[in-house]
């Protein structure tokens, strides 16, 4: 009898101390969708790895010898998904600039892995999103074989990550596989603004606002340098 196969994710783990990288094989060795093909302590092995592999999630600590984490992952031209390592907490912010999927504070439980593994296999698995636009207060977007309509008076903001969208609503948020361009061409300009590549606002939704963020709903969103000019809020 042959069973379905699963499945496969290849990983990779950019790691320079061998506990936690340890840690981390052992952790993604519980899970049959996950298949580490590498693992290295620099940036240079690194690079190397994913010019031989096809990655889909790197693990990468942001305390690495010579060229640290995000210097590396800025000059990545194609970079899978990443969730970050770190012992220190403030690196979060500075990954706005760049795609990622969780990070993970050392040292690591393992229930706070499987969250951000299950965000992970969430984007991987997104279906590419269909945009209906209404002239009314509401647009659906076709994911797969089901019609989600989102109010529009309801979205806080929306969130890019690569090829991924989130939408943070009043009630919950929506991930759908299309770019933040696409969904910005859509929506009405005196309603929503772009204020960095990641993220469009919804105006009425302001609560803070100063020359470096905009707070939402509590949480503080960067305004990007390209997108400074063009804000009149």
């Amino acid at each position: 009898m042959t069973h379905p196969t699963s499945k496969k994710y290849n990983c990779i783990i950019v790691e320079d101390e061998p506990i936690a990288a340890e840690i981390l094989e052992s952790f993604i060795s519980r899970d049959a969708e996950l298949n580490l093909v590498g693992k290295c302590a620099d940036a240079v092995y690194a690079s190397s790895l994913l010019s031989i592999h096809h990655v889909d999630l790197m693990f990468l600590d942001l305390h690495l010898p010579v060229v640290k984490g995000f210097d590396f992952l800025r000059k990545l031209k194609n970079p899978p998904l990443v969730v970050v390592t770190t012992a220190y907490h403030q690196y979060a912010v500075e990954g706005y600039e760049l795609d990622i999927v969780d990070y993970l504070m050392k040292p690591i439980p393992y229930d706070r892995f499987l969250t951000a593994i299950g965000k992970f296999k969430y984007l991987m698995g997104a279906e590419e999103a269909l945009l209906e636009i209404s002239e009314r207060d509401y647009i659906f977007i076709n994911s797969g074989k089901k019609q989600v309509k989102i109010i529009l008076q309801d979205i806080f903001y929306i969130e890019s990550l690569r090829e991924y969208i989130n939408i943070h609503t009043k009630t919950e948020t929506f991930t759908f596989k299309m770019p933040i361009s696409k969904m910005e061409e859509s929506l009405n300009p005196k309603m929503f603004v772009r204020i960095h590549k990641s993220y469009i606002i919804s105006r009425s939704k302001i609560e803070i606002k100063s020359a470096a963020f905009i707070q939402i709903n509590g949480k503080k969103l960067p305004i990007g340098r390209t997108y400074k000019a063009s804000i009149e809020l």
